[in-house]
């Protein structure tokens, strides 16, 4: 019976590595893409999206590139900094991604991972200068809502 106890107790420690490598797929926020004839000038509602409409309007005839009818654009906003917004092709709203992105691993070229036929946004780096990792956003069409995070610890 104790043996039993033990070969359960250690299967389960073993396991705990795999479940922890698990990753969200794409797949698994599905979009269906849309294709936009004439894309919706970004509207300008915020202050933020006013403070930024030369980088919102030039992204307004890109192709869909995002979550089935949104177009994520990302630029510079210092040294190894870049900040995003997805733009509704169909209707011009804005919504934000509610940090910036610094600091990602020299072997990542895009900090950002997204697809045209996924909801799912994957972020590498740090988020507002603070603590790096991986981490995982569903997009539900009006803001970016944390999944999973995956920090890496310091030494």
């Amino acid at each position: 019976m104790m043996r039993l106890v033990l070969i359960c107790l250690l299967a389960g420690f073993l396991s705990a590595p795999a479940r922890a490598a698990e990753t969200l797929r794409f797949e698994d926020y599905a979009a269906a893409v849309e294709k936009v004839e004439h894309p919706a000038a970004p509207r300008l509602s915020d202050a933020k999206s006013r403070q930024y409409k030369s980088q919102l309007r030039d992204v307004a005839d890109r192709e869909v590139n995002f979550a089935g009818h949104y177009v994520l654009a990302s630029w510079g906003c210092g040294a190894s900094c870049v900040m995003a917004a997805a733009v509704d092709a169909k209707t011009g709203s804005v919504a934000w991604l509610p940090f910036t992105v610094c600091c990602w691993p020299l072997e990542i070229e895009e900090p950002l991972e997204f697809k045209p036929d996924s909801r799912l946004l994957i972020v590498h780096g740090g988020r507002n200068e603070k603590a790096s990792g991986i981490y995982f956003y569903a997009f539900d069409g009006t803001r970016f809502q944390l999944v999973k995070a995956e920090e890496k610890r310091g030494k």
